[in-house]
């Protein structure tokens, strides 16, 4: 156990350090967040500590502000205080951590740490966050006790979302004081952690930026263009689609630029230097002012005719192109579902485009390879730190392994291209692969396999599955015995989309999982949780009026979240990613969720002209009303009314933080912050549920609000109709839903229970069904290919 890190200071409220602070809050942790003075201050200003504070205030603003959201709730933002260096020092005194997230000018930086010497406890980690300056200048002449508690904390923008965290520690650095660190970062923030070497631009970036530099350089060699780099250093690459250009206009021209900068000016014996030399065309851009999306034009501009690219060699902007058929290649590869599979078929393309693609591969795969003991001693931290840091599928080793290890060897040397004697040692002994399925990588630094370090809690459905076969298996789904007297429960539709299979092997997995086992776990696998239910059988069944069918499905659906909820052993639920609609209602049908932070709900059937169909409105609202004390005066309008607007607007909470202050997870549900833990954490709560006496919840029955609640939700509704807020068609979905929620007309007159509810929400969910309006809704969703999501 590492001693707790409970109080952190920030020092920086820029981008960086107000992302840093908000996501520490995130995590529950204290943050202090000070800045400098903001200068030119009025005599009156100088005594006013508001104005003081004006740059840390102004970035924790600009961080509960932000879109995508920095907090998981804005009432996070609590745990931030804010002060200014000059009058607030002395609060980091009592911080267990400090992390400067200030401008990379080292004399600055070292004039920071003069101050913080003598404000700091002995035993207080002082990290910096610089993308670049080494450790040695930063703290070269400062006494030994602030020596060995110093390192660099390289985070990753946005804080919240990148899940690569590079730690560097100098050569004084305590290994305690690392340690307690990357326990802390893997622990409390959920971040990934690499451990790099004290180089410029350490991991990440400089494997990164060499790759994007050597994609830019061989666009003009090859005369290509900006859209065709983007068409195959996307997704054909196994790389964010946002691929080289975009992603470049995404992060800042300047930036880019800097790290590159950065790289050439301190790599003065790499091999490969020119390659981080910026083009003059994207220097001319910087001067310009042409940065990217944060001055509305970098590589791309929008415009009223659409979207206008720069053209490298005349330095304008002019109509969207590029050559067709490269980029008809590119889609095409793109569609293959494996990535290694993908990146395969890219190389082995004959065409321009798999030549530029294995020009810009291979070279990055032999530079990377060459980084070996220079920038980290193992392949797994540069794949890591890929895969974290830029959202690449796959790391170099994990691609090179892809394309054949010996025969992509072979084609590089037939190339030309220069390969350290590492990767030819481990060529001549016979190996394979650097990564084996025994949980053996070969080390480049030792020319040997060694056993993979791997965190016990970091665990896969098909590491844990006990036998050859699944316990049940329809074509919609599978469960298996997970060990531990747990059956888990794995959808295998598309999106994970619930249809008919799915519905039927929920009733069978509680059975199973009461005959036999003591828990039951949904655990999904692909980009999300569950998009909602299939609606391509529902658009079927309306539209050939099949309406018996169509109320079968529906009450199968109900009855299924209601089995689950009723078990006699407790069910838990993974939701991450999209979770919305069915997916959702799945989640209420659970005693306990444990879902992952990056997790967005919400009921948004309104959105294709329905209403929730799986229990939903009934579990949205009962979750609201068991909060209230028995006897307690209180007003079921008012509960009623919320959940109505939640469903109604199709309200998405965008973190499984905010679905508990929502009402669509238990404010007792779990959150995993590292997506890789959140299986074995939801093991851990299903088990940890059995073992203590779980007995299965008695159904509840509430008196609402009846026909005086439909009358008043519904004169809402009216007036958003004549306000234009909304058409005839919201308001009749609306009008629906209200009739659900309140109880219909005689829910006031008695205590309603769950099965009228449900009753209700099936009569209203195949009227709307009937609605030729509701039927374009979803004829649209499903032609389009849209998730079912506002």
């Amino acid at each position: 156990m590492q001693k707790p890190i409970r109080r952190v200071g920030v020092i920086g409220a820029g981008v960086m350090g107000s992302g840093i602070a908000a996501h520490l809050a995130n995590a529950g942790v204290q943050a202090v967040l000070l800045d400098i003075v903001p200068p030119n201050l009025t005599d009156d200003q100088k005594k006013n500590r508001a104005a003081r504070n004006g740059f840390a205030q102004g970035g924790l603003d600009k961080a509960i502000k932000n879109r995508p959201a920095l907090f998981y709730h804005p009432s996070n933002a609590r745990l931030v205080t804010v002060g200014n260096l000059e009058d607030d020092i002395q609060e980091l005194a009592s911080c267990d951590l400090v992390i400067e997230a200030i401008i990379e000018k080292l004399e600055v930086k070292r004039a920071l740490f003069e101050k913080l010497v003598k404000v700091v406890r002995p035993d207080c980690i002082v990290a910096s966050n610089t993308s670049g300056l080494r450790i040695h200048d930063m703290v070269a002449g400062f006494p030994d006790s602030f020596r060995k508690n110093f390192l660099v904390m390289h985070f990753f923008n946005p804080v919240r979302y990148m899940k690569l965290l590079e730690l560097v520690s100098g050569p004084e650095t305590d290994p305690a004081v690392t340690d307690r660190v990357k326990a802390f970062g893997k622990n409390a923030l959920g971040k990934g952690i690499v451990i790099g070497k004290d180089t410029p631009n350490f991991v990440g970036n400089r494997i990164g930026t060499h790759a994007i530099m050597i994609g830019i350089h061989q666009m003009l060699k090859d005369g290509l263009s900006p859209e065709d780099v983007d068409a195959l250093t996307g997704a054909p690459m196994g790389h964010p689609k946002s691929a080289s250009f975009r992603t470049a206009d995404m992060v800042g021209l300047d930036t880019l630029k800097h790290v590159a900068d950065n790289c050439y000016a301190a790599l003065t014996t790499d091999e490969e230097r020119e390659v981080f030399k910026v083009p003059a065309y994207i220097n001319a851009m910087v001067e310009k002012k042409l940065l990217g999306d944060k001055t509305k034009g970098g590589f791309y501009k929008k415009t009223g005719e659409g979207i206008a690219t720069l053209d490298p060699t005349s330095g304008e902007y002019r109509a969207k192109g590029g050559d067709e058929a490269l980029q008809k290649t590119a889609k095409s590869i793109s569609k293959v579902e494996d990535p290694k599979e993908r990146v395969k078929k890219l190389v082995a393309d004959t065409s321009k485009a798999g030549q530029y693609a294995w020009t810009v591969i291979s070279r990055s795969l032999a530079y990377s390879a060459r980084r070996i003991g220079e920038i980290a001693d193992d392949v797994t931290a540069i794949d890591d730190a890929m895969k974290w840091g830029y959202n690449w599928e796959l790391g170099p080793f994990e691609t090179w392994d892809a394309l054949g290890f010996a025969e992509t060897v072979d084609r590089m040397e037939k190339d030309g291209i220069a390969l350290p004697d590492s990767i030819k040692k481990m060529k001549a002994s016979g190996a394979k692969s650097f990564y084996n399925a025994d949980g053996t990588v070969y080390s480049l630094v030792k020319n040997a396999y060694v056993k993979r370090e791997v965190d016990p809690r970091e665990t896969t459905l098909t590491i844990l599955r006990k036998g050859g076969t699944p316990v049940l298996k329809n074509d919609g789904a599978e469960a298996w015995d997970i060990g531990d007297g747990v059956l888990s429960l794995t959808f295998k539709t598309k999106a994970n989309s619930i249809d008919p299979d799915i519905i039927k092997m929920l009733h069978e997995a509680c059975a199973k999982a009461e005959d036999g086992f003591r828990a039951l776990l949904i655990a999904n696998e692909g980009e999300h949780f569950c998009v909602g239910a299939n609606l391509f059988g529902v658009v079927m069944a309306a539209g050939a009026k099949q309406w018996d069918q169509l109320s079968e499905m529906v009450h199968g659906y109900q009855y299924a979240t209601q089995r689950m909820k009723y078990a006699s052993v407790p069910v838990v639920a993974l939701p991450y990613g999209y979770t919305f609609g069915g997916g959702l209602e799945l989640c209420y049908g659970c005693d306990a969720v444990q879902a992952a932070a990056e997790t967005y709900c919400g009921l948004v059937e309104v959105g294709v002209g329905l209403i929730p169909g799986g229990a939903g409105n009934m579990n949205m609202l009962w979750r609201g009303l068991d909060g209230v004390l028995e006897g307690a005066a209180s007003n079921t309008y008012d509960i009623v009314t919320q959940v109505f607007k939640n469903i109604a607007l199709a309200k998405v909470a965008t973190s499984a933080e905010e679905g508990k202050h929502l009402g669509y997870f238990k404010k007792s549900d779990g959150v995993s912050f590292d997506r890789a833990r959140q299986l074995s954490e939801g093991k851990a709560r299903a088990i940890g549920l059995a073992q203590a006496g779980y007995h299965a919840p008695i159904p509840r029955a509430y008196k609402l609000p009846g026909e005086s609640g439909i009358a008043t939700l519904s004169m809402m509704v009216d007036t958003l109709v004549a306000g234009g807020f909304a058409s005839e068609h919201d308001a009749l979905i609306a009008r629906k839903l209200a009739t659900v929620l309140c109880g219909g007309v005689s829910g006031a007159a008695h205590e309603v229970t769950e099965n009228e509810m449900l009753d209700l929400e099936r009569e209203a969910f195949l009227s709307l069904c009937g609605e030729p309006k509701s039927q374009e809704r979803m004829q649209y969703m499903l032609m389009n290919n849209k998730p079912l999501r506002n």
